[in-house]
């Protein structure tokens, strides 16, 4: 991803309601207190963004059971404002089991937590994201946290445990992966970073 001039704001305390009212063009996250502006998405980025939503979306994002893989059971969408304690994200990603969430949120931001986040690597927000909001999202209960790498090819999952995230797979561009909470289906990692499928 590229940045335009990207900003944070250290040492600010920032409350939700002043995220909420910032313009939407700003693609401002609140990470302890701090106005942090997401990049602005280059090709490679937007081209993982929307391959994850096409490999998931289609088996997962409808309702429990059915015919064919995935077997659905979920809610799946991009870039949606989401506070978790007193930190407001939009995430590339995210996902809720409808077991937990029965409609879909008509409410900005959305205050239940995700069953599952996955971001895209970006040189520019790989701190927060590999670090920061490992952390954050962690200590808020995310069950599954992806991280997608289009630099270096690789995608790594993470599932929650009790005293941190742990790395249940890490793969590259090349291999079959069955990647939890989504491991009803294989998929090869190229695909999620948008390689034509086989």
């Amino acid at each position: 991803m590229v940045s335009s001039g990207r900003m944070t704001e250290r040492g600010k305390d920032h409350t939700i309601e002043e995220w909420l009212a910032q313009p939407p063009e700003r693609r401002l996250e609140l990470i302890d207190g701090e106005f942090i502006e997401k990049a602005l998405p280059d090709f490679p980025h937007g081209m993982s963004q929307a391959s994850v939503l096409s490999a998931f979306h289609p088996l997962f994002n409808r309702k429990p059971g059915g015919t064919g893989p995935g077997g659905g059971g979920w809610w799946i969408v991009s870039e949606v404002d989401i506070q978790l304690g007193t930190n407001g994200y939009r995430p590339d990603v995210a996902g809720w089991r409808r077991e937990r969430l029965a409609e879909p949120p008509q409410t900005r931001p959305v205050i239940v937590r995700p069953d599952w986040i996955c971001e895209v690597l970006s040189a520019s927000n790989r701190h927060n994201d590999t670090i920061r909001k490992l952390r954050r999202y962690h200590e808020a209960g995310v069950p599954h946290y992806w991280l997608l790498d289009p630099e270096t090819g690789t995608l790594n999952v993470f599932r929650h445990e009790p005293l941190g995230y742990l790395s249940v797979l890490v793969a590259d561009r090349h291999q079959l992966v069955r990647a939890e909470p989504f491991d009803a289906v294989e998929v090869r990692v190229g695909v999620l970073l948008g390689e034509d499928p086989d």
